[in-house]
């Protein structure tokens, strides 16, 4: 099973969050999911509530292959996580 550290979209119309997950790469974007591994909420005026990860879950998910999607990567590498620049 091929693993992506993605985006779940949660919210209300025209106010989204999002869940970090990992996922099957197959399945579709809101559906079930392996593991959520923390929250993306860009509207939040406070920049430390932004973005909020389980460090150490995500760094397990990198080391054992998975592959984040483009905008995770970005995030991962704002913060500092992982293989987030590869």
């Amino acid at each position: 099973m091929a693993v992506r550290l993605r985006m779940k979209r949660m919210g209300r119309r025209h106010h989204a969050a999002f869940r970090l997950t990992a996922v099957d790469r197959r399945s579709p974007r809101d559906s079930k999911v392996i593991e959520e591994l923390g929250f993306y909420h860009p509207v939040n005026p406070n920049a430390d509530q932004q973005f909020v990860v389980n460090r150490e879950r995500v760094e397990y998910w990198l080391g054992v292959g998975a592959l984040p999607s483009d905008t995770v990567r970005q995030l991962l590498k704002k913060q500092g996580i992982g293989q987030a620049s590869s």
